[in-house]
């Protein structure tokens, strides 16, 4: 079992994202506890008024909505009763317990999964503490849980997963298959609160390998400009694909304030993972990899996935390592100036290049393409891809300015008289 714990400041989002969902048939309201009517016998204004009527005890809390995901593995088949048996187990263990909530029962994904709403003012006024509460009390009602009710252990299966495995909740978006903004709140779901990105580009490097991107587009556009954020479907190419939809009409509201607040957590949060990644990394190249296609591929194993960045050129300047094991994104030079794209590639030996360039013919290689001023987008090149031109020996890319390669005009001699 998987939980994920969303603290936000509507509770009319969060309740109103649930019944909608019933309405679609996406989802069926299982319970409410703590409320002087059954589930049943009340319609949305209702179950609404009562959680607003508890948080209006305590005004000056404004995050007064807490919204819960408890997401199971294919593998468990649970009935509504277990279901409501689950939740109540659960809020009883994070301190929930005595707490007006609604449980809701979805069918929207590929696996089991239900959804919680309440708020974490009491029937005193007075706030339910919720710092490390995801990492503390719910990690332990999680692990009870899964021996009481003998569910699919999260921790046995992440050990069992091979590094190509995305977590629960997540699917490879093919546009025009399902619903587009469904489709991109399962992945945001996933990977804004599981994975420690410190940037947007970091961030747009896990998004990318489900077909998705966060965009703010040019910078003299009005969009930048105003720090407006759009969330967009991506083809197979890298290429953007559909209307894209404004990260303020998502229930969630990942919008770039919410996103920058996360750089800040994930910046500190992340370092903690630098010196294992920078381990495997070595570990890796200690092996004798003297090619980039089989340097990524031997840390694929590991499940760390190598992001390349390139401009619209073709110039490869930087590199992204994904590890999908911790759930951390960096930056190839801020783990170190010998893992950024120009030491890598100055490091292979070239008279192994052909080598490599055949390789790179048989197989795809996910690459992802700027434009001169960063940005961001991605394609899928096969054969005569720019990837293949910047490993052939016959090329040369030293990474120095166009300027620089100018001739220098030679000053005229003046005869003197």
């Amino acid at each position: 079992m998987v939980a994920r714990i969303k603290k936000t400041s509507s509770l009319s989002n969060a309740v109103n994202y649930n019944e909608k969902k019933v309405q679609q048939h996406k989802a069926e309201c299982i319970n409410a506890v703590n409320y002087a009517k059954d589930f049943d016998q009340m319609n949305f204004y209702q179950k609404l008024h009562r959680l607003e009527h508890q948080a209006a005890l305590n005004e000056r809390v404004t995050a007064n909505s807490v919204h819960i995901s408890l997401n199971f593995a294919a593998a468990d088949k649970l009935d509504k009763e277990k279901l409501n048996q689950i939740a109540g187990t659960y809020m009883q263990q994070i301190g929930f317990g005595k707490q007006p909530y609604l449980v809701y029962q979805h069918f929207d994904a590929g696996h089991q999964h239900i959804h919680v709403v309440s708020t974490n003012i009491t029937a005193d006024g007075s706030r339910i503490e919720m710092n490390n509460i995801g990492r503390n009390e719910s990690e332990q009602a999680r692990k009870q849980i899964e021996v009481e009710f003998h569910l699919v252990q999260a921790e046995s299966k992440k050990q069992q997963q091979t590094p190509e495995v995305r977590p629960a909740g997540a699917q490879r978006i093919t546009y025009g298959k399902s619903e587009t903004k469904r489709a991109i709140t399962n992945v945001l779901d996933v990977v804004l609160p599981q994975y420690k990105y410190a940037s947007l580009a970091e961030l747009n490097a896990v998004l990318k390998l489900y077909n998705v991107m966060a965009d703010r587009g040019p910078e003299a556009s009005k969009m930048f400009k105003g720090k407006g954020l759009v969330y967009q479907v991506l083809d197979e190419k890298g290429n953007k694909i559909g209307t894209p939809i404004k990260s303020s009409t998502f229930y969630n509201r990942p919008t770039l304030a919410y996103l920058e607040q996360k750089f800040k957590e994930n910046e500190i949060d992340k370092q903690q993972y630098k010196r294992g990644l920078k381990t495997k990394i070595n570990l890796v190249l200690l092996k004798g990899r003297k090619d980039l296609k089989s340097f990524m591929n031997e840390l694929q194993k590991q499940g760390i996935h190598v992001s390349l960045r390139q401009t619209e050129r073709g110039n490869i300047y930087g590199i992204t390592y994904i590890d999908h094991i911790n759930k951390t994104v960096f930056n190839g030079s801020d783990i170190g100036k010998e893992y950024s794209a120009k030491a890598l590639l100055e490091r292979f030996d070239s008279s192994v290049q052909k080598e490599a360039i055949q390789q790179i013919r048989k197989t795809d290689v996910i690459v992802e393409k700027t434009d001169e001023k960063g940005v961001a987008g991605e394609i899928k090149k096969t054969g005569d891809s720019t990837l293949i031109d910047l490993l052939s020996s016959e090329k040369q890319y030293d990474y120095l300015p166009g300027q620089l390669f100018k001739k220098k005009r030679k000053k005229k001699r003046t005869q003197k008289m």
